[in-house]
């Protein structure tokens, strides 16, 4: 199987979010993707609402899919510095649970520098893996 990518530049607005997750979620399905699309889609959904939270200004960032056989790596790319942080779990907090749940379904998760900012990406294995060590 061949490696299908995917890249689309999107504003850091709240109607991103649902773009973003309707976009992972058409692609994985015309791609007839092995992958979990819920687990994706809930996982892009807090990859760019932190985007969204944290990034002001005329600015965009870029959402990239790619799909081999055996993994789909998902990324957000955008113009902070700003590292996302996982927090530990407070009952009482509104918010703030986005990586521990990127960080609990995610196969491999990270982050990494970019031109003008940082790439956050997660990457899952195929369902089939599940239960076992990739």
């Amino acid at each position: 199987m061949s490696t299908l990518t995917a890249t689309v530049d999107l504003r850091p607005v709240p109607a991103s979010v649902p773009v973003a997750r309707h976009l992972v979620l058409d692609l994985l399905g015309a791609w007839r993707s092995p992958h979990d699309a819920g687990d994706a889609a809930l996982l892009v959904t807090e990859l760019v609402a932190n985007v969204v939270d944290h990034v002001a200004g005329d600015a965009s960032f870029t959402l990239e899919l790619s799909m081999s056989e055996d993994w789909l790596r998902i990324s957000v790319a955008d113009g902070s510095a700003l590292r996302p942080v996982v927090r530990e779990f407070e009952v009482a907090a509104a918010r703030g649970r986005g990586m521990r749940l990127v960080e609990g379904i995610a196969d491999r998760w990270g982050v990494e520098d970019d031109t003008d900012g940082k790439r956050v990406w997660f990457e899952l294995a195929p369902r089939e893996w599940e239960g076992r060590q990739p």
